[in-house]
């Protein structure tokens, strides 16, 4: 009876421990998950200021010439 008490205890520690290390695994995870959807919003962000700025930019450009705004006419400056 009391060997069949220690397997039984035996048992439970290892599941014990095994749920430790999962919980563990998913907390990394999930830190890990975090930091990549705050790298992504502060790519977001950057993209839309630019975004504005350029939408910003084009009735400037459209004012300054008589022909409209043509971004295919635009040569890009590493040309």
């Amino acid at each position: 009876m009391e060997n069949n008490i220690h397997e039984v205890y035996m048992t439970l520690q290892h599941r014990i421990e095994e749920l430790e290390i999962q919980s563990a695994l998913q907390e990394e995870t999930i830190q890990s998950l975090s930091d990549t959807i705050a790298r992504l919003q502060q790519t977001l962000d950057l993209q839309q200021a630019q975004l504005r700025l350029l939408y910003q930019r084009l009735p400037d450009r459209a004012d300054s010439g008589s022909e409209p705004f043509n971004p295919a006419s635009e040569i890009p400056p590493h040309y």
